[in-house]
């Protein structure tokens, strides 16, 4: 890796934009079905005039600009633009209340905010009196007005090339003088557990990222990607960064719910998701051959078996032969091309991050000719530190790590630490939790993993979610969850608890799709999700699929009791945060009934 080539994101974005100004970089959603283009002259002429914009109204070098809005282009015109302006972006999820907006606002020292429409405008004005610093809203989709403390988007723009005629040379002098070590991005954690912290990373940080994806050399300028992921996290701010260096083709739309539909009209080379997003589609895929009636799931199972011989050969470097070959060819016509074209056909790898996946679920996929490539990182981390490789790859591993970035485990506690130039500056006004999470530029990052003979990085746990069982064993729940859910298609979310008890067990949420079509099989088509959850006969359906997961663990692992509950887990209840991790210490307070209930009558040690 060496030096940075860049001094700033800000510098990489110009070299993006005088290098290839007429190739595409993002397209978006019409409105009407289709997609408009932008090259990245357009991107280069736009990000400008929102960089001139904010410096008319005032906006400083290192002030804090923050960004509250849905995955779309705009976000990314506007992070670009702040940071242009030599600005840093604060982040805010777009499922924020009010007070956690505000938190933000107000703990960041934001001056301005990008808001996506007039419904989060009101959220940011009911809060104003808690955030005196803020000086204006931009509004991208939504009307100006509050007596000019609310401007349009396009109306910034304006003012922006204005302010450029004025200032000639300006501009390219702002962007010249951002240095490596200046505040990017504030980006705020969701955390499971209490306030948000503001995690400092500088330009270096995301350049040295971006560099090190592109030297991997596995993303290039030919391909195409579907980007939905929420750019409030880092997850989706690094791939923003990897499009800029490599100059990737990139079409942008956060609608969780399109992803299918988009992929078949955009056909991406590759996608990166959360494992919900793959859980979901494996669902999905399951309960249609199984509903598709006794030959059809008879074909599907039996193409799976053929998958799942091909595929272990292929993770050792092989290629099937012989009959093998001919069998994978005619499951391949019968079963997984079709599963491909639902991803638009051209997918060579999905990436999946910000949560475990397991196994089980790589290998479905793989099975279908769909490499799931597994990464690893933290906010705190810049998102990219550890990531498979198209050709050096190892399910249910999270890979080695990015050129340039160290990896330790502590002797004592397993604890995975690492160090590299993009690991965070520390949070924000927070010097103690910063001195926690940080020694000597290494950062303690609360899991627990082990490095394979070949580098390989395999995570079992958090340190806090492990779970030490009354007779002492420790029981690690993520890998247990993540079999539930790849081995039985209704399920949603699954949660397994157990500790200082003496036998482990579950919450399972269902998979709504998945649970219709089990429910109309059955001749209950007519009750609602919750009704279906208290049937007794979905519960023994359900028993015999833990039967299976509970005969793959040790006996102090295995699950003795579960309950299936009346509603999913989702961000807007609060048991999810807005990357789509199960927030463990609510679900299990919701439902401490059920819980006690497992254990009522058993002998418990103190």
């Amino acid at each position: 890796m060496g030096h940075a080539s860049f001094r700033s994101l800000a510098a990489m974005l110009e070299h993006r934009v005088a290098t290839t100004p007429d190739a595409d970089a993002f397209y978006s959603p019409d409105g009407t079905g289709g997609w408009k283009t932008m090259t990245w002259a357009d991107v280069g002429a736009r990000v400008k005039n929102i960089a001139g914009g904010l410096r008319a109204i005032g906006v400083e070098s290192q002030d804090r600009v923050a960004v509250l809005c849905s995955t779309r282009v705009e976000w990314i015109l506007a992070d670009l633009g702040v940071l242009c302006a030599g600005a840093a972006t604060s982040t805010v999820y777009p499922s924020n209340t009010a007070e956690e907006s505000a938190f933000i606002l107000s703990d960041s020292g934001s001056r301005v905010i990008f808001c996506e429409n007039d419904q989060q405008v009101q959220k940011v004005l009911s809060r104003r009196a808690d955030v005196p610093g803020l000086s204006r809203i931009i509004v991208i989709d939504g009307a100006s007005g509050h007596d000019g403390f609310v401007t349009r988007l396009s109306e910034l723009e304006a003012s922006g090339a204005a302010w450029h005629k004025e200032h000639p040379g300006e501009y390219e002098r702002i962007v010249a003088s951002v240095a490596p070590d200046h505040l990017a991005t504030l980006i705020y954690t969701s955390g499971t557990t209490g306030r948000p912290k503001g995690v400092i990373l500088t330009h270096d940080c995301w350049v040295y990222t971006g560099e090190g994806m592109d030297a991997l050399g596995f993303l290039t300028p030919s391909d195409k990607q579907l980007l939905w992921l929420p750019m409030s996290h880092s997850f989706g701010k690094v791939l923003e960064v990897a499009v800029i260096k490599i100059g990737i083709p990139t079409a942008i739309d956060g609608d969780v719910g399109k992803i299918v539909e988009n992929c078949a009209t955009i056909r991406p080379t590759f996608m990166a998701a959360a494992p919900r997003i793959f859980e979901k589609a494996y669902n999905r895929i399951v309960s249609t051959a199984q509903g598709g009636g006794g030959v059809k799931w008879g074909i599907f199972k039996w193409a799976l078996g053929v998958g799942r011989e091909v595929s272990a050969i292929r993770q050792k470097g092989g290629e099937a032969g012989g009959l093998l070959a001919l069998k994978s060819r005619v499951a391949d016509k019968l079963v997984f091309s079709k599963l491909r074209a639902r991803f638009g056909g051209n997918i060579r790898f999905f990436i999946s991050g910000s949560a475990p996946l397991s196994r089980d679920m790589a290998e479905f996929f793989h099975a279908a000719g769909l490499l799931i490539l597994e990464g690893y990182g933290l906010t705190e981390s810049s998102a990219a530190s550890f990531v498979n490789r198209p050709n050096a790859y190892r399910f249910g591993t999270v890979g080695q790590p990015l050129p340039g970035t160290e990896l330790r485990i502590d002797p004592g506690s397993g604890e995975i630490q690492m160090k590299s130039r993009g690991i965070m500056k520390g949070y924000y006004n927070l010097p103690d939790q910063t001195a926690e999470t940080l020694t000597d530029g290494w950062l303690h990052t609360g899991d627990v993993g082990e490095v394979d003979a070949d580098g390989m990085l395999r995570i079992t746990d958090r340190i806090k979610d492990l779970i030490k069982t009354s007779g002492g064993k420790y029981v690690a729940p993520q890998h247990i969850e993540g079999k539930i859910k790849a081995t039985c298609p209704l399920v949603s979310q699954a949660l397994v608890h157990g500790n200082n008890r003496n036998f482990c067990t579950a919450l399972i949420t269902l998979d709504e799709e998945a649970a219709k079509g089990w429910a109309a099989a059955h001749g209950h088509a007519s009750k609602s999700a919750a009704e279906l959850a208290a049937l007794p006969e979905l519960h023994a359906h359900l028993q015999g699929f833990i039967d299976q997961v509970n005969s793959g663990l040790a006996r102090y692992e295995t699950l003795k009791k579960f309950a299936i509950l009346p509603v999913d887990f989702t961000v807007e209840g609060g048991e999810l945060t807005p990357s789509l991790k199960v927030k463990r210490k609510v679900v299990e307070q919701r439902y401490a009934a059920i819980l006690e209930g497992f254990y009522v009558g058993e002998v418990q040690a103190v």
